[in-house]
């Protein structure tokens, strides 16, 4: 019989630790926001880099429209501080290509917004004990907020990539890595596994419930694919071969022109890619960087291979052969550290394949999570049982075959928002994402 799920930390029922963590989570949040928007002068705040992105200055305000309206108005009752702004910062009132036009809080008025709101969050977070309602259990609401600020932190992040001038960001490289040697592929046997979390305290809805997936055996790579590996499908002419494309992924690439990743361009006889400013060689070792899906896909079908489903990488991700429980994460049930993956814009960029050996699975599996989000072959779909929580707009309306899923996190991901078990969904034609893809093949019958 498959083995239920880790059980959540007994410690996560502490109040002054709970406090401790979403106090933790809701700073390191803010000192991030205070980076990306400190790090650009007014006239790049309010611009925007790309009809994709919205400015940064709407990012902004609109954290603080999200804190005060779900730790003020709904775990501590208050009434509206700035009633007149939510229509603004309402992300499904206005696409993004429209916030430009809006009369958005200009960004002095917008940090002091929302240094307020954090203030008055803050002394709700003092006066908590986290029982009572499902939205403060455990303090799932501030985790929910910690959560959604950094994922507009990413957002911001992607904002700077996009963003045409001299570089205004820094962070160090990541630790020179020794090559990587092992092997290519791993294999995942057959059987059960326990997909999906009931008891993950900051889990959001689309991430729930638990539930059993069989999966047959399969071959997935030990590290994502490099640079190096997918310039070898460019320059075996594989933006030219329509035998390796879906019929709207050929159609796509080719009504705009793509031949390469986002970002690059061939100088001579080498690549270069443009980097948060700067201009330099692509590494060859690196997992490639912002390709959509339909190019993942075709790189996958020129090697004979295929992308992973979502249930065939979170078992690689989650499952222990020994035991039969899904983890937290590869390495285990510990929270990540520096030696596990590359996350929390501590590096700007992925560090090389084969790196971070603490952090592998069971199986020997390497970077499942940091470094690039993964696309997979599935569909964003819901889990069987999943429930709306706590409002329809974060997952229910985005289910479909519109969406693809992405896992396992990037660089620019901080760990409280990326799981063994979290999911990220976008269109196949994204490629201003921090995302890229490892592949995966089926294996005999007989592999259990």
């Amino acid at each position: 019989m498959t083995a239920p799920e880790t059980p959540a930390p007994t410690h996560d029922a502490d109040p002054e630790i709970l406090r401790e963590r979403a106090l933790a989570a809701l700073t390191t949040a803010r000192a991030r926001t205070a980076l990306l928007t400190s790090a650009v002068d007014e006239p790049d705040l309010t611009a925007q880099h790309s009809p994709l992105m919205s400015p940064l200055v709407w990012d902004l305000a609109h954290i603080g429209n999200q804190e005060e309206l779900w730790l003020l108005r709904n775990v501590a009752g208050r009434e509206a501080m700035r009633p007149e702004i939510d229509g603004l910062y309402d992300a499904f009132e206005h696409p993004r290509s429209e916030r430009p036009s809006l009369p958005l809080l200009p960004p002095e008025e917008a940090r002091r917004y929302l240094a307020e709101v954090r203030g008055r969050a803050l002394d709700v977070l003092e006066g908590s004990d986290f029982h009572g309602t499902r939205l403060t259990e455990a303090g799932f609401a501030f985790g929910m907020i910690a959560q959604h600020e950094q994922q507009h932190d990413e957002t911001m992040l992607i904002t700077h990539q996009l963003r045409r001038g001299p570089a205004v960001l820094s962070a160090p490289a990541p630790g020179p890595a020794p090559l990587f040697t092992g092997p290519d592929e791993v294999l995942v046997p057959g059987g059960e596994f326990m997909m999906g979390t009931s008891t993950e305290p900051w889990a959001l809805d689309n991430e729930r419930p638990a539930h059993r997936r069989v999966v047959p055996p399969f071959h997935i790579d030990t590290t994502p694919v490099t640079n190096g590996a997918y310039q070898a499908f460019i320059d075996d002419g594989g933006y030219e071969d329509e035998r390796w494309w879906t019929a709207p992924g050929w159609d796509h690439i080719r009504a705009h022109g793509i031949t390469a990743p986002l970002f690059w361009r061939r100088d001579g006889r080498q690549w270069l890619r443009r980097r948060f400013g700067v201009t330099e060689v692509v590494p060859a070792d690196e997992p490639v960087l912002h390709v959509c899906w339909y190019e993942a896909d075709a790189y996958a079908r020129w090697a004979g291979r295929r992308l992973p489903t979502e249930a065939e990488w979170e078992k690689a991700a989650r499952h222990d052969p020994v035991t039969g429980r899904s983890t937290r994460y590869p390495w285990g049930d510990a929270d990540p550290t520096p030696d596990h993956a590359n996350l929390g814009q501590r590096h700007l960029r992925p560090a090389p394949a084969g790196s971070y050996p603490e952090g592998a699975s069971p199986l020997g599996v390497r970077q499942l999570i940091g470094d690039v989000w993964e696309w997979t072959s599935s569909d964003f779909l819901p889990y069987p049982g999943f429930t709306a929580f706590p409002y329809k707009e974060y997952s229910e309306v985005f289910f479909g075959p519109e969406y693809k899923v992405l896992r396992g996190g990037s660089f620019a991901v901080d760990q409280v928002a990326c799981r063994g078990t979290f999911r990220n969904w976008d269109y196949p034609i994204r490629r201003q994402i921090f995302s890229g893809f490892r592949t995966a093949r089926d294996a005999s019958p007989e592999a259990v």
